[in-house]
């Protein structure tokens, strides 16, 4: 038995076959209940991560991180005892410590979510494009900003069941960031914010997020927060 036998981790996974194996098999000292969504992978990835233990749902196809997110959390909370969902990255940016912390919050019960922040404690460690696009995009975001969140594209939460049974991820890229925040915004869902620690290794570093891409999330909050008017 484990401390933590109610507690899901939803890895979406894309052609990480370098390191999702470590990156589960470090996570399951900790979280013995992990589910992979392989999101239509061309390299090794699926037999790395059939090696592991973890659970393993597949994409025929590839449809975005934010389709693979859904996916896993609806495969998660069919799970028998399934309380706490944590959504993870492939890449081994982020850190079962912090899991540990922001579950320990849920468990209060003054709190349905538990977001991420790379801002909240300046540590130096963001790549400097990647931090001005990240607090530009909590800065113009209105739903950002209604949440009082210094961090709005953090792949790393904490939800309770109620959160997991509620959120409807239908934006299949990264902008599904954007929309788990809108959703949250106007939710009556209880939500803080706590500062993580992030690994940028040189292997995350190459498969970070672009500059390109960077503004088109910035385009796509405009997009949102103009239908929403």
């Amino acid at each position: 038995m484990s401390d933590y036998d109610d507690v899901w981790l939803v890895i979406p996974a894309y052609n990480e076959g370098p390191v999702i194996a470590d990156v589960i098999e470090a996570a399951r000292k900790t979280f013995p209940n992990i589910v992979v969504v392989d999101d239509g992978s061309t390299d090794d990835s699926v037999s790395s991560i059939m090696k592991t233990g973890a659970h393993l749902v597949q994409h025929p196809v590839n449809l975005g991180q934010g389709a693979a997110l859904q996916t896993g959390l609806n495969y998660a909370l069919k799970q028998p005892g399934a309380a706490y969902f944590a959504t993870f990255d492939a890449d081994g940016q982020h850190q079962t410590h912090d899991v540990e912390r922001m579950v320990a919050l849920l468990r209060t019960g003054d709190f349905d979510v538990v977001l991420g922040s790379r801002f909240i404690e300046q540590t130096g460690q963001v790549p400097w494009i990647k931090r001005v696009v990240l607090r530009t995009a909590a800065t113009v975001s209105p739903t950002a900003r209604k949440l009082n969140l210094t961090d709005s594209h953090n792949g790393l939460r904490v939800i309770n069941r109620a959160a997991a049974e509620n959120v409807r991820i239908t934006m299949n890229g990264m902008a599904h960031a954007s929309e788990i925040v809108a959703f949250l915004a106007s939710s009556e869902l209880r939500v803080t914010e706590v500062p993580v620690d992030i690994l940028y290794t040189e292997y995350s570093r190459s498969k970070g997020q672009s500059l390109i891409n960077g503004v088109n999330i910035l385009f796509d909050i405009s997009l949102r927060e103009r239908g929403r008017k």
